[in-house]
């Protein structure tokens, strides 16, 4: 059993410490919101923060998490960029299919955190590796920039 800080309650998990994070998060703790794409770190559907900073759920062990605050998309509205960035979100209705936009709203978020207002090249910096099929890239970015002047 291993203790984990996710969303701002500890919860218990029975897993191996290798395994990743994704799968204690979808099929441990039934948090479906955090998506699995590739499994090789490439898309970004899987994105959560650890102690603030976006990474790959799917390649992030369950041992790498213990001891830090893990954030998912169902907590990301507890910060205040969080719930900026998830308001601009709906404000400019960006999701068309929706697959990848957890990950994107958690980039976006801790974007947001770290730069209040970002460049565009911050953005594509930022966003690098969230990938999205339908192609709303555009859509992402003007909600990313609507958040910044407090959506």
């Amino acid at each position: 059993m291993a203790s984990l800080n996710i969303n701002g309650k500890t919860r218990e998990v029975n897993a191996d410490p290798n395994t990743p994070l994704l799968w204690v998060i979808r099929d441990s703790l039934g948090m479906t919101g955090t998506k699995f794409g590739c499994g090789a770190q490439l898309c970004g559907a899987c994105t959560v923060h650890l102690d603030g900073k976006p990474v790959r759920s799917c390649g992030t062990p369950l041992s790498a998490a213990l001891g830090k605050k893990v954030t998912t998309i169902e907590g990301i509205s507890a910060s205040a960029a969080g719930k900026k960035v998830q308001a601009a979100w709906a404000s400019l209705d960006v999701p068309q299919c929706g697959y990848c936009q957890s990950g994107q709203i958690m980039s976006a978020t801790a974007l947001l955190t770290e730069k209040p207002n970002p460049t565009d090249a911050d953005i594509d910096s930022a966003m690098a590796g969230n990938i999205c099929r339908c192609g709303t890239y555009p859509r992402i970015r003007a909600a990313i920039h609507k958040a910044a002047k407090g959506a």
